[in-house]
Parts: C-alpha cells; structure tokens; sequence
C-alpha cells in the first residue's frame, strides 16, 4: 500500500465510521462473490460462503447477493456489533494500527468511487436490496487442474480423484470430503436455476456494474464465460472493468479460441479495462507441476506470451497463493517476473504516438496473498529455524530490485505487501496441538497424494526431507492423541450411563 492510500484511509475512514460504525465495511453491500454452480454467496473471500435460498430468487433474482443472511449481516455492522464471518480482517486490525485490513481498504475504495452509496445505505432501511459495484462469478468448477490447496468443490477433476478414490483419511483436517456439498452441486450449465437467475438478473444490474471478474473452475472452458464475451462484443459496456481468471492451461485450440473473442473487447475498448488474472507459485518446473497438479509449465508460458503478445493493451495479474511449498524457491519465480516485466513492460515510442521517446507501461502486476487453509499448506507448519533463511532471501531480493518509477522492477507495495508475509511467517505461534495435527496431514496428505497422482514429494521438494520425515514421527502423535481423546469420551460416557442408572 502506498504511503498516499495509507493516508487517505487514516484521514477518511474515521468519518466513514462516524457515520456509521466502527465495524462498517461498504464490501457488505457493494462486494459479492457468488458460485452459480453451487448457489452460495459471501461478500468477499474472507467470510465462509452461504447458501443462496432458491424461493428467495423466484421474484428477485438480485438475492443472488442480497440474501436475508447478508442482510442481517449489514444490520450487524450498522449496530457496532462483529460479524463471525469477517474474523480475518479483526484479526488483521488487532495487530497494530499499522496493519491495514481489507475492510478498510476496500471500505475507502467503494466510498471514493461513488460517494452516494454511503448517504444511500444510511438513508434507507437495512434490508434494502442494493445492485453490487463488484462481483465475483464462477458459473461451475469444471477445471483442468487438481491443485493440491484448492478443493473438488472448484475443481471437476479433483472431484473425479475423489469419486474415484474416496476422501484422504478420516482422521485427517482436510479430508476433501464431497458429501457434504455433492447434492447441491450443478454440474451442467445448461440446468442450474442460479445461472438461470443470473442472465434474468443481468439487464439491471449491468447497467450499474463497475467491476465483474469471472472466476472458476477454469472460465476458459465454461460455456457460459463466451456468452458474456459475446453479450459484451454485442452490447458494449465502456464503464465496467472486466477481470477474468486462468490457469493458462486450456489446450492452444481452446485458449486461441478465448483470445479472438476478447481480442475486439480489449482493443476497441468496449470495456473500461480488462485485466486477466492468473496463478503461478514457483518457476521452477518440477516443484510448480507438482503445486499445480495438471500443470505444463511450457504451455503455460506458450498462453502468456500468447495473450500479451496478441492482444494490444492486454494487462495481466500474477495471483501468487503463498504456502509452505513455496518458501524455499519463491525467489525463482521473481526473478522470472522481472524477466517478463523486461519483455513485455515497454511500448515503443512509434506506439505512443510520440517517436522522440519511450514509455514504460506496468503490463504484468503480481500479488502475495498467504494460504492458511487447509492448515497441511500452512507456511506456519514450518520449522522457523530452517526455513527463516529462506524467506529473508526472497525478501532482499524484491528489496535490491525495488524501484517503483521503474515498471521493470518491483513496486513498493509488492515489497510491503511481501514483507507481511514475512512479517506474519516470524511473528506467528501455532499452538503446540495444531501443529502436531497439521504436520501429521502434511505427511498423511502428501503420501496419498504421490500415491494417487503419481508423484513423489521428495524428489520434487528433496530439501524439506528432514521435515517431512519429522512430520511422519507427528502421525503416531496424532494417532495417540486421537485415542487418548476416544478413551477420554468412552470414560466420560460410562460415567454419565452410571450416574443415569
């Protein structure tokens, strides 16, 4: 965050929360994420997502996002009162003045952006239902991938692995278990009712849109995500932002297929801005396929090159998930970002329209969001005396490579947003039970894993073998623990049968 953002929001967001309350957040109202494939909705990322009633859609498709759960939610914040929900960013607030959360971030950017919404929300009941100026879709979770941190609720094929297979443990954390959402999952676009709400929704809330960005699954290969690209080619829209996300994995066919139909969007501006998001967590190739299971480092490079090279304008997002995976060659994926900051960053002066002279322009942006679900993916499960080291490295290299007026190097806010990272790695003491569950997972997980896939964790990652033998010893602590618990509950059991007798 720049030193500007970090002002406004000391300076504006008091009198927000004058008005309001000290635990008003505006993503609440103008925030939504919603997955038609599985009719659940959440504000943003943060939150755990709810269901979506069906009867509330049948006269107002709107409760896509306005929900009576979310409703009642907004009533919370307006009242002083925390939702449950929104923990992380307590949590972030609760470390110092100096830590800013999303809440208030993203609080001052919807009111700059329109400062109407405010007035609006205070002069009218809670209840209201209100057009969101950011939505998050993901019309199904059909995907190429199986990455190992995601879940066969967003991935069809980790939802074939699991069908196949059966969940991995049940005495494991993340157990990937499907029951609990398998009945409510639609797995054709063509028959969902959510869908279905959405286009009838579409007309109104269209017109007041500011920013869509499609998630997935893999939106290259959903059917639904090119009936938007044509609706959008048909009828331009000149004030949304469009975002959409890619593994830049889908075959050339598909993905040359993707690119012609935003090619005319992009270049003849019938949107504000597009911007294409994707993920990549190392450059090294065995350890990024292994990440990334369906993977093909080639390919992906092929598709990225192929978008910014195609398409005049194009910007792209690097969406790195930081795990424990990550923490020990994190630095090889910088500097292949400043690799391609280097190619693809400059127009030339002809381009400009000025041949005296040459522009840089940030074409690819990147970002270090921390994993901390499911816990074996933790970076907080590592020994800090091992792998410290590593992290620093990574560190001091966006810190010799900062420069924020050069697009060649890295931004300031890429460096601080890394340093709390860092920061977080340091500071964070996992209880001595969470960590002897999650690194018996991460031993548990990591051999179903190689088993099913065909991999081999050591060979991938050799230098976390003392870690990972380690985390074998922490099984049979498990397994203790676990009887220890069971015995606890039987004896607790006998007595109450005794004292009932």
């Amino acid at each position: 965050m720049s030193n500007y953002e970090h002002d406004r929001i000391r300076k504006v967001l008091p009198e927000i929360e004058a008005r309001t309350s000290p635990t008003f957040c505006l993503a609440k109202w103008h925030h939504v994420t919603i997955y038609l494939h599985l009719g659940e909705t959440h504000s943003c990322y943060h939150p755990q997502p709810h269901t979506i009633p069906l009867d509330e859609l049948k006269n107002n498709p709107s409760a896509l996002h306005n929900t009576k759960e979310k409703k009642l939610e907004r009533k919370m914040m307006l009242e002083g009162k925390k939702p449950a929900g929104c923990t992380y960013c307590w949590n972030v607030e609760a470390m110092g003045p100096d830590y800013i959360s999303d809440r208030k971030q993203r609080t001052l950017s919807i009111h700059e952006g329109d400062k109407s919404r405010l007035p609006t929300i205070i002069n009218n009941p809670w209840d209201m239902d209100v057009n969101p100026e950011y939505i998050e879709l993901s019309f199904g979770n059909q995907c190429n991938f199986k990455c190992g941190y995601c879940h066969p609720r967003y991935s069809s094929r980790f939802l074939d692995e699991i069908r196949q297979y059966g969940p991995y443990g049940k005495n494991y954390t993340g157990t990937y278990d499907v029951d609990w959402f398998i009945d409510k999952l639609y797995e054709s676009e063509e028959v969902n009712p959510y869908i279905e709400a959405w286009w009838k929704w579409w007309p109104e809330v269209s017109k007041t849109l500011n920013i869509l960005r499609i998630t997935g699954g893999e939106p290259t290969i959903h059917g639904s995500t090119y009936r938007l690209l044509d609706e959008i080619n048909k009828n331009p829209m000149p004030n949304l932002e469009l975002n959409i996300n890619s593994n830049l994995g889908a075959n050339p066919k598909v993905f040359d297929r993707f690119i012609s139909k935003l090619k005319p969007i992009i270049e003849e501006k019938k949107v504000r801005e597009f911007k294409l998001f994707t993920s990549i967590d190392t450059w090294d190739k065995n350890k990024a396929e292994y990440m990334r299971n369906g993977l093909d480092i080639k390919l992906f490079e092929r598709n990225f090159n192929k978008y910014l090279t195609e398409i005049e304008g194009s910007r792209l997002s690097l969406m790195i998930t930081f795990n424990n995976l990550c923490v020990s060659n994190f630095d090889s994926l910088l500097k292949k970002i400043l690799d391609w900051r280097k190619k693809y960053n400059t127009k030339t002066a002809k381009e400009r329209g000025n041949i005296n002279q040459v522009v840089p322009l940030q074409r690819i942006e990147m970002d270090t969001p921390y994993l901390k679900e499911p816990p074996h993916y933790d970076m907080n499960i590592l020994p800090k005396e091992d792998f410290t080291h590593h992290m620093n490295r990574h560190l001091e290299f966006m810190i010799d490579n900062k420069e924020d007026d050069n697009n060649f190097k890295f931004r300031t806010i890429e460096v601080e947003k890394f340093r709390r990272v860092v920061d977080y790695f340091k500071t964070s003491e996992p209880s001595k039970d969470y960590l002897q569950k999650a690194r018996s997972d991460f031993y548990n997980f990591f051999t179903e894993h190689d088993k099913r896939r065909d991999t081999n964790f050591l060979e991938a990652f050799p230098e976390y073998k003392e870690f990972f033998l380690s985390c074998r010893a922490s099984v049979s602590d498990t397994q203790r623990s676990i009887r220890l618990e069971q015995r606890r509950q039987e004896l607790k059991r006998r007595r109450q049968n005794d004292k009932n007798d």
